[in-house]
Parts: C-alpha cells; structure tokens; sequence
C-alpha cells in the first residue's frame, strides 16, 4: 500500500476529532470576540507571496505553471491573500476589520517535528486600527483561544516584543543592514551560538562586538523599568512613546486577567521584515519546542501589496504543534467525541426507540445504536461500552418504562416514552443521573 507524500497526513476519525476540537474552539472564541470569518483560494498568483516576502521565498512554496501560462503557488499563508482582498474593497469595508479564517496551508520545507509541508492554519487579523488596544484585543482573543482548549499559564508563555525599540537600537549602526541583523537574531535560538556570530560579523564587521553587548542588553530588559533605564543611553532616540505604548497594552491586558501569560521578551523579532511594531510569540513554559502560535503589527504591508495604506495586525496558530501540545498536556480526551447515548432495543420496540434517540439528537447529543438486526441487548450492551458511550437507554425489564444507565458511574433512573426529553435534558445540565431527581 502507498502511503501519503512526504508531510502530509492522512486523518483518521480519530485524528480529525483532535482537529475539529481545535477549530470549534477557535471559531467560537472568534465569535465572542465579534470577528467575522473568511476565505480565499488556495491557489494564487505566485508574485503575491514574492511581493510579500522576496523571490527567496519561491524555493519554500509548491508552484507551477497553469495551462493559461501562469505562474501560480499554493498558499503558504493567508496574509497575502487578506492583503489582496481588503485592498480590494477597502473602501467599502467598515473599519476596524476584524475577519479571522481557518486554512490549509502549503510550504514546500523539510518535514520535521512541529513542522510539515500541509497544515491547518488559523488566522486572526484587525485592520485600520493604529492604536494598541488592536494589538491587545488580538493578543486577548488568542490567549482566549488557547484557555478554550485548556491551557493555563503554568502551560504556556506569551513572549511580548517591540520591533521599534529593535528599530531603534539598530538606528546606532546606520551602515549595516538591520533587516539582515534582525533575521540572525530570530534565527539564533535554532542555531549555535558560534553559527550566529558569524553571520553577525559578516554584517557588521568591526561593529559586531559593540552590537553583541547592546543586543545581550535588549534581551535582558524584563520590564518597563529596565527598558527605559537601557534606552537613557541613547538619548537622541526618543523610546519613551514606545516604552509608555507598550506600558498601556500590558495594562490592558492586564485588565482582562491575562498578565500572568505574557512575559516582556525583546529576544523576539519574528524575522520577517514586514513587522513594523509589537510582535509576540507564544511557547510550551518550559519553553522546549516551536512556537504555538506567533503574530504582530505589519501597518505597510496591505499597501505594499497593492492596496492603500493601511494599519494592520494579526496572529497565526498552526495545528501541528497545537495538536502534538495537546496531547502531551492530555489535554484532548477521545471520550469527548464518543457517543453520548446509545439505544439498545429489540425489533419489536424499534419505532419506540427510534422515536426517543431523534429525540435525543434534536436536544443536541450524539446518539448511536446498533444497525443490524435481531443482536441480543447484552451484546448491544457490549458494543456501547466499547464505543466510550457516557449513557445508555434500555428497555426495562417489565412495562412501559425505559432505563437510563450512566456507564461510568452505574447509576440509572427510569422514565417513560414522554417525560424521556424532560429526564435526558435534566441529565446533561447536570452531567450526573442522580440529579435528574425524576423517578
């Protein structure tokens, strides 16, 4: 049997309720938080991503020729793409946008832990709005997401940086090419230290050792006080406005109960040029591994790709390392994707039980039986145990009455054709039979 290209996954029921778990949590944070979804294709023009992010980028994507001739790729982020669309009809869009979108995404890279050529992504992003409450209100819906799957700050870390205080401090060696410099540094956790320096000293040659101490200086600044105390030594830069903005984020955050995620962390730069302000990255606490999930403030990039200048900033989760974190925190249970109730009956109680299992189903509970005929009840009884089913429905023994029997617990509580959705509703709003208080 030929199994699937290199980086690419098959999902299995099993696996896709780990995907699905993802996205009804994210879909419904982002409802809370009042954004509205959106999609684009998956193929487009190949210069939309060369444009972005420079030719360089081609060697990264799947692209080919189409039979009109052109030059095309797959989508290895939905940025572009949101870029192109507002551009499109940003005039006409009520501002502030905020949209939100779930994608496959493609990136033509060696597979390897946490990272593959085909994922799901899921895209946040508010445009037309400068100020930072916008960078807070996605750094609060993403944090919201990741408490809805159930992450807590004993799990996980928010990293907080500023790429204008970089910009600033880079503004110090005029000559060399800060976008080089900031590209090293976001490379430098993934590579040796020796391997870093290199690349530093190829850049800024007799600067270098003047740049290592100011950038060993940044990164240990971890809060506002030791950042404006590391800025007084560059008093022709005015850093205070930057410092007093980041300063009014962390207490909006602060506000929403957040504070204790987000750590101060000026080692993030996110290499990408097109960062213009707060960038932020979010790790397991141990801070072992990749990035969750990573985002900041890209005001130029919509005009850049064609559109009229526009403020702009967004976050990205992949679902690799969200999943593979899911279930090393054990996280994701499958008996969550089990049934909810299975119906056990015999042929001559079908039209009953089918009656109460649509029942059921319009309540909203998963329901499943048996689907062959004449299959003895204690063997129905076995399947349903083997499926992880939380309760099953069962004649009684004598009479009319049907028998609610929570598996886990054995508790059970009789009810008739009738009251059958009064008793089942008291039961999933309190999760436990005994509560019911229906005999």
């Amino acid at each position: 049997m030929r199994g699937t290209l290199p980086g690419f996954r098959d999902f299995y029921p099993e696996d896709f309720a780990l995907r699905l778990h993802i996205v009804d949590a994210f879909r419904m944070v982002m409802g809370r938080f009042a954004f509205d979804e959106y999609d684009g294709p998956v193929l487009e023009p190949l210069e939309l991503f060369t444009d972005k992010s420079g030719p360089e980028i081609v060697g990264q994507l799947f692209h080919f020729k189409d039979r009109g001739d052109r030059d095309v790729a797959m989508r290895p982020e939905m940025t572009p793409t949101l870029a192109r669309m507002v551009g499109a009809r940003c005039q006409a869009l009520r501002k502030p946008i905020r949209w939100c979108a779930v994608g496959e995404q493609f990136r033509y890279e060696r597979p390897q832990k946490g990272r593959l050529r085909s994922f799901l992504q899921l895209n946040c992003d508010i445009l037309g709005e400068s100020g930072f409450r916008a960078d807070g209100e996605l750094i609060a819906a993403l944090l919201s997401t990741l408490q809805e799957l159930g992450f807590t700050a004993n799990d996980i870390c928010l990293r907080l940086s500023d790429r204008q205080l970089w910009t600033i401090l880079l503004s110090e060696f005029p000559l060399c090419d800060g976008e080089a410099i900031l590209r090293a540094i976001d490379r430098s956790g993934k590579e040796p230290a020796e391997v870093t320096e290199a690349v530093l000293r190829s850049i800024l040659g007799d600067f270098t050792d003047r740049f290592i101490d100011a950038w060993r200086g940044l990164v240990a600044c971890n809060s506002l006080d030791s950042l404006r105390e590391f800025f007084s030594a560059f008093p022709s830069h005015s850093s205070s406005e930057r410092i007093d903005a980041l300063d009014g984020l962390l207490k909006f955050l602060g506000a929403m109960g957040f504070g204790d995620f987000i750590s101060v962390d000026l080692s993030i730069v996110r290499g990408l040029a097109y960062y213009t302000g707060f960038v932020f990255e979010v790790f397991e606490r141990s801070g072992a591994g990749r990035a969750v999930a990573g985002g900041g403030r890209y005001d130029g990039l919509v005009e850049k790709l064609g559109g009229p200048p526009l403020a702009a900033c967004g976050f990205a989760i992949g679902d690799v390392v969200l999943s593979n974190l899911l279930v090393e925190k054990k996280l994701f249970n499958q008996s969550d994707v089990a049934p909810d109730l299975w119906v056990i009956f015999d042929d001559e109680r079908q039209a009953e039980a089918l009656e109460m299992a649509n029942v059921a189903r319009r309540a909203g509970a998963r329901v499943a039986y048996e689907l062959r005929e004449s299959v003895a009840e204690d063997k129905q009884l076995k399947q349903a145990t083997r499926a992880g089913a939380r309760f099953v429905l069962a004649r009684c023994e004598c009479g009319d009455r049907w028998r609610i029997k929570n598996l886990s617990s054995g508790e059970a509580v009789e009810c008739s054709r009738c009251d059958f959705l009064t008793i089942w509703l008291a039961i999933c709003e309190n999760d436990e039979i005994c509560l019911a208080n229906v005999k």
